[in-house]
């Protein structure tokens, strides 16, 4: 129960590390507040009372103002505070590739969701988790905000850049207020939202091959890496860029199976 009596806001969480997370903060006894865009929230909200939990859902579009200062109002008119602040909601887009090809629309959307989302989650967030008397937030960024990509992907690789700056800036300014600022950074996970791009086993193998243990990564697994930063047992961290990527950013190349 690392999480016991905390209250913990997760975005992106009807799917993928969001659902995973909101599930196992839960189970580590956090009330949960799921914001999604998506209409799946209840599915999420219903698993975790099932076990015996409390959660509740707010449709989200992190990309506006109004919706991010709403869902930290819900949270805290809900639960009476917010201790954990998970911006973890994202895109990759199809149609996103090199800076020729990318559609400046494209390069839009995605900015607006994966970076100025996480600084809206942030802009309402943080003084909630200063009127609870300090907290942490995590930012899901990515293995490729360090490293170039495999395949071209430039507005979702910008956008997980800015997520990493802005993470490390927050944590500098927000210290002293025992305000702790991690980014998570995932690698290749088996999930819906990178798998539709894998849709053959070519590209599987082509992927898998970059990556030292041979496999994706599971949003479980994800799941696991925020709880350490959303829990005590991370105390002493903020500003990090938490990778949990199989080895890919250490690689220059990958042993023969």
């Amino acid at each position: 129960m690392r999480l016991k009596n905390k209250t913990a806001l997760i975005t992106g969480g009807c799917s993928g590390i969001g659902k995973a997370s909101a599930l196992l903060f839960a189970k580590e006894g956090a009330s949960v507040v799921i914001a999604d865009i998506n209409n799946h929230g209840d599915e999420v909200v219903s698993k975790i009372i099932d076990m015996g939990g409390n959660a509740v859902f707010i449709k989200t579009d992190v990309s506006r103002a109004a919706d991010c200062q709403h869902m930290v109002e819900f949270a805290e008119s809900t639960y009476g505070k917010l201790d954990i602040l998970f911006n973890n909601a994202g895109i990759m887009h199809s149609d996103d590739g090199g800076a020729i090809e990318t559609e400046e629309t494209i390069w839009d959307l995605t900015m607006n969701i994966n970076a100025k989302g996480v600084y809206l989650g942030c802009k309402y967030g943080i003084p909630a988790l200063r009127r609870a008397g300090g907290g942490s937030v995590i930012n899901t960024a990515s293995f490729v905000a360090l490293m170039g990509a495999a395949t071209p992907q430039v507005a979702y690789t910008s956008s997980k850049g800015a997520v990493l700056a802005l993470t490390r800036e927050l944590a500098v300014i927000h210290a002293r207020e025992k305000i702790r600022v991690n980014a998570l950074c995932p690698g290749p996970l088996q999930t819906e939202l990178l798998m539709k791009f894998l849709n053959t086993d070519e590209k599987k193998e082509r992927r898998l091959v970059h990556i030292p243990m041979g496999r994706f990564g599971e949003a479980e697994e994800m799941a696991k890496a925020a709880l350490f930063l959303a829990s005590d047992d991370s105390s002493f961290m903020t500003g990090t860029e938490f990778l949990v990527d199989g080895g890919i950013t250490a690689a220059y190349v990958t042993p023969l199976s």
